[in-house]
């Protein structure tokens, strides 16, 4: 189903019964619609709500969207956000108020989530080989007149791949060669001359249209500021020969696309020097972890950190869990564990303690482990912990916060509940 509007869809979200299914929320809110509950603006602390329980800052993500369409606009930059990151819908919806171009998504069921929710632009950022996928997408495109989707081919044997399954469409599906990152990198073709053999297979497929090059810097072996903006630099080299090739000529404008979450002023720097072309250039940024940001993996890396005079992003989730168990003067665990924080990149860090309604730093509280469904806690003789205190954590590397939780409850500073994410994963 595709959505004749996004805000229908997200209507029809709202209405959405509260249940067993959304775990962290009040056992007395069963049965109500999102928009019922969220309409009742309870407090996350005192309003029913049960541990663990993820919630979103609603001031801090309100300004980490406007910083980045800030950003991009101050650049001359088109973005589609990765939506991988939260495969939350209102959150798409919000990117794009926020001056989105369309969203980037990696695979087919995270298109079939977008399209759902009436998402007009993507941009796939993989090779799509799959006949029964590249055969809905065809059927979306001849259905919808305002569809766009921009994906990736790696291959001769991928273009053949989707030429074949695509025979019969209405409309050529527009298709960007990936540059590979390096040597060793993840995907995309690793010289300039295989490209050029991709591009001629594109040409030679009635089915696809060759829009631009693409790739992700991330990827740079041993990436450093120089091998980045240098790998940057051949992908604009790419386009450039491309379009004096005569590559583009069934376009209207050209892709050039780039940028994940800790090299995006690197790709503005070095998007800003794409010499005039023969048609309009679309420099297409796809970061997507700035959407709720994190107290580690991108704390560290976000390039704000290298220009600070451009803003900063904040860190938009808390993970609340309570002390369940305190068995020495050294250690004490919560009730929140691998299937609800974020651990492949950090484990959770222990910032505020909460007890009678008063919030405090979580001195001499540290998390050294997880647990399914506990927090391993080593606590210094600092520190003021007791059976029944709430713990806010923060996390690291939001992919994976996002996807441990159906429906996030986004709360402000005072805890006030506003509205409810929805994820699908």
């Amino acid at each position: 189903m595709t959505a004749d509007s996004p805000s229908e869809a997200l209507a029809l979200l709202a209405g959405e019964r509260v249940d067993h299914r959304f775990k962290g929320l009040p056992p007395d809110a069963d049965g109500l619609t999102v928009a019922e509950l969220a309409a009742q603006r309870r407090n996350l602390f005192t309003g029913g709500f049960t541990t663990p329980v993820l919630a979103l800052s609603a001031e801090r993500l309100e300004h980490n969207l406007k910083l980045m369409e800030t950003y991009a606009v101050r650049h001359g930059l088109a973005f589609a956000p990765h939506g991988k990151t939260s495969m939350a819908p209102q959150l798409f919806q919000r990117q794009i108020e926020h001056g989105a171009w369309g969203i980037t998504l990696a695979v087919p069921h995270q298109v079939r989530v977008a399209r759902a929710f009436g998402t007009r632009r993507v941009f796939l950022a993989n090779e799509l080989v799959d006949p029964a996928a590249l055969r809905w997408i065809s059927a979306e495109l001849d259905a919808d007149p305002g569809f766009r989707l921009v994906c990736y081919v790696d291959s001769v044997r991928g273009v053949e791949l989707m030429d074949a399954a695509l025979a019969g469409a209405a409309r050529p599906l527009d298709v960007v060669v990936e540059l590979a990152a390096g040597d060793g990198a993840r995907t995309g073709v690793r010289t300039e001359a295989e490209c050029a053999a991709v591009a001629d297979a594109v040409a030679a497929a009635p089915t696809l249209r060759l829009v631009g090059v693409a790739g992700y810097e991330g990827e740079v072996p041993g990436a450093d500021p120089e091998r980045v903006r240098a790998w940057l630099r051949r992908l604009v080299a790419l386009a450039v020969a491309f379009d004096k090739d005569g590559r583009f000529d069934g376009t209207d404008e050209i892709v050039v696309s780039a940028g994940g979450s800790a090299w995006f002023d690197a790709v503005a720097d070095v998007f800003a020097e794409i010499p005039e072309l023969s048609l309009p250039v679309l420099k297409l940024l796809r970061s997507g972890a700035y959407v709720s940001h994190d107290d580690g993996h991108y704390r560290k890396i976000t390039p704000f950190n290298r220009v600070p005079e451009e803003g900063a992003l904040e860190p938009a989730f808390r993970l609340w869990a309570q002390v369940v168990s305190r068995p020495s003067p050294e250690q004490a665990f919560v009730n929140a564990g691998k299937r609800d924080a974020a651990y492949d990149m950090h484990l959770p860090f222990a910032q505020v303690v909460r007890r009678d309604g008063v919030e405090r730093p979580a001195t001499g509280v540290e998390v050294t482990g997880v647990s399914d469904q506990h927090a391993w806690l080593r606590t210094g003789p600092e520190a003021d912990l007791e059976v029944g205190d709430w713990l806010g954590m923060g996390l690291s590397h939001p992919c994976t916060s996002f996807d441990k939780w159906q429906l996030i409850p986004v709360a402000e500073a005072d805890g006030t509940v506003v509205d409810y994410l929805r994820t699908y994963f």
